[in-house]
């Protein structure tokens, strides 16, 4: 009877082992953790916002969150390994995708920048760069695949950086710096990581410091020569840069954000000053508290203590990512691995550091945390798409 009971229990424990076995080949455990864990503090720093923020619309958060959410689980069940074959579709894709603010009847202006799309009939309006970012992230794996980890002449290297220059320049003509930088970091680690020499692309780092510098110390010239302060680089974006190296430079013009912002973030403390009670955000001193200086919210609120949290989180999800890049059998696979933890690591330094005065200023939203649906819902597809990679990691071509 003991002996029967025993083996009945060995069973048990067997198929149990066997179904979590199975569930952790499906799903990787690390990223669904990281993600439900970000997707929860930024709906609770949303909901903390929506007390004293009419623009702030918790019911918007919650569907960018629920169609992103039913978006992963759709994409997590897909094959994307034929992508690899398809890197000339991807780029006209991409190219497609960047300039549909552009195409009568989807054109949308919002904040000044015609850079969004409104669906018709149902009047739901989308950012097109957050997409082509992915896109992108495709294209240039599939790319990288071809050279099998190496490499080899100048010649393919100088053309792998050609192809990544599409998109950045696409983009960069729409006026949208912040998603052109991030959509560069993320193909620049593609390249080398697809076996691009290391003295190629240090030399290809220092030649663009000398042209940055080079645009920077003629943008006055040639605004002198044509008569417009915004020939060459828009004058905010300038005003962005000049406020970076000093942040009291213009306290009631371009400078103001930046010391509300550290104003915000010193004054959370340790344990932050609680859900509702962000002073600097409530009163209006914090402009886009809910977007662009997320990150000075969330410390004014939970203070030191949770912009720990925080990072614990995206620590976990970004090495979480790392580690299915390891597991993967297709290099296409571990590339689009590697893009994505180059877009994500990019937003999260570039929007945590202007924060705290470490970054120029830019419009680059924090991933899962701050206000929009468009952000929300392509960083949720990442998700899925991160999972279905995990799923296929053996069976991958």
């Amino acid at each position: 009877m003991a002996t029967a009971s025993a083996k009945s229990l060995q069973k048990v424990n067997k198929q149990i082992s066997t179904a979590k076995g199975g569930f952790r080949s499906q799903v990787h455990l690390g990223v669904l953790i990281a993600w439900i864990g970000l997707l929860a503090f930024g709906t609770l720093v949303m909901w903390s916002a929506s007390f004293t923020n009419p623009n702030v619309s918790f019911s918007r958060h919650l569907l960018g969150i629920g169609i992103g959410v039913v978006l992963a689980v759709v994409v997590w069940n897909i094959d994307l390994s034929n992508l690899a074959n398809i890197s000339t579709i991807l780029l006209v894709a991409d190219i497609i995708i960047i300039f549909l603010p552009y195409v009568p009847g989807l054109s949308h202006n919002a904040m000044g920048m015609t850079g969004w799309i409104r669906f018709p009939i149902i009047g739901l309006t989308f950012q097109p760069v957050e997409l082509a970012k992915v896109v992108t992230v495709f294209f240039m794996a599939a790319i990288g695949a071809q050279y099998h980890g190496k490499i080899d002449t100048v010649r393919e290297y100088l053309k792998f950086c050609g192809m990544l220059a599409v998109p950045f320049v696409c983009i960069i003509i729409q006026g949208d710096l912040g998603s052109s930088l991030v959509v560069f970091f993320s193909g620049a680690i593609t390249i080398m990581m697809s076996g691009a020499k290391k003295e190629w692309v240090l030399s290809t780092i220092a030649i663009i410091i000398g042209l940055v510098s080079i645009i920077l110390a003629t943008d006055s010239i040639i605004d002198g020569l044509v008569g417009d302060s915004n020939s060459l680089i828009k004058q905010y974006q300038m005003n962005r840069l000049l406020v970076f190296l000093d942040p009291e430079a213009d306290t009631s013009g371009a400078g103001y954000n930046l010391l509300q912002s550290m104003i915000a973030v010193g004054s959370g403390g340790f344990f932050g000053k609680g859900i509702g009670n962000a002073t600097q955000s409530s009163y209006g001193f914090l402009p886009e508290s809910h977007t662009d200086f997320v990150f000075a919210l969330l410390c004014e609120t939970f203070g030191f203590v949770g912009a720990l949290v925080l990072l614990a989180l995206f620590a976990l999800l970004l090495f979480s990512v790392i580690r299915i890049a390891i597991k993967c059998d297709s290099l296409f696979y571990r590339l689009a691995c590697v893009g994505f933890v180059g877009l994500w690591m990019f937003q999260i330094f570039e929007n945590i550091g202007m924060c705290i005065g470490l970054m120029p200023i830019t419009g680059i939203p924090l991933p899962f945390i701050s206000f929009g649906s468009s952000s929300m819902i392509v960083q949720c597809m990442i998700i899925g798409i991160v999972q279905s990679i995990w799923r296929r990691r053996q069976a991958s071509i």
